[in-house]
């Protein structure tokens, strides 16, 4: 109920209102039935913006942080995130993956859109980063088709450490949905799953249109992090 109040009453008409959101290839969302929408993530607006303009409700896998924050922002945020359905997932230690995999294939389970960043974070400057293969996963083992989507002038509005987002206009692009019907069993070969992944990671660079970094932004961030505060992480042999 919150989150069609959110969507058609308080928060869609105010993103449709200042962001002018031009919208292009909604009719390759199916209009029923599982399927994944994996998207870049440039954003923390971005998190609205697409499901603002999706007509089918679509469930996203949100960071546990968001649910977890202290005080009263805190429980505002992850109030929330919980209401407009939103899944919490646990990023941190080896069950991270494997965990994010059994929500979204619950999701997909139940025959509605699962939303999903395949890069893992927002991009911290604007370039399409290497995507992780949780994706390609879900989408063997569910069987569903995947629909890229690409964000287009959301880093401008909002980059990482904007509060506030600029009034600007973005665009939202949709793709053809892809079939890896042809993996089929293949969800734990590594090969097979990589595979899918740089497809689905093509796809989504073909329609941003952005410079791509064969690398994870989440190792990019550490390595910037650690470059500012001159603690490196020590070299295992």
């Amino acid at each position: 109920m919150f989150y069609y109040l959110l969507k058609y009453v308080v928060l869609g008409p105010l993103l449709r209102l200042f962001f002018r959101p031009v919208i292009e290839g909604t009719e390759h969302i199916p209009a029923d039935g599982a399927a994944i929408v994996a998207g870049n993530h440039l954003s923390f607006s971005d998190h609205f913006l697409m499901p603002a303009i999706i007509k089918r409700r679509i469930t996203f896998l949100a960071k546990a942080e968001y649910f977890t924050g202290p005080g009263v922002k805190g429980k505002l945020t992850a109030a929330f995130f919980r209401s407009a359905g939103q899944i919490p997932v646990d990023r941190s230690g080896k069950e991270a993956g494997r965990a994010a995999i059994r929500e979204g294939l619950g999701v997909l389970s139940r025959g509605e859109l699962l939303g999903i960043y395949p890069e893992g974070t927002r991009s911290p400057d604007g370039r399409l980063y290497k995507g992780k293969v949780g994706v390609a996963v879900m989408a063997i083992r569910a069987q569903v088709p995947v629909v890229p989507c690409a964000m287009v002038g959301t880093f401008e509005i909002q980059p990482p450490g904007k509060v506030v987002p600029r009034i600007k206009q973005v665009t939202i692009r949709f793709g053809e949905p892809l079939d890896f019907s042809r993996y089929a069993g293949l969800e734990n070969e590594k090969a097979a799953i990589r595979a899918v992944t740089d497809e689905i990671m093509y796809a989504i660079l073909d329609l941003s249109d952005q410079e791509y970094v064969d690398e994870y932004a989440v190792k990019v961030k550490a390595a910037d992090q650690a470059g500012r505060t001159g603690r490196f992480p020590k070299l295992r042999r």
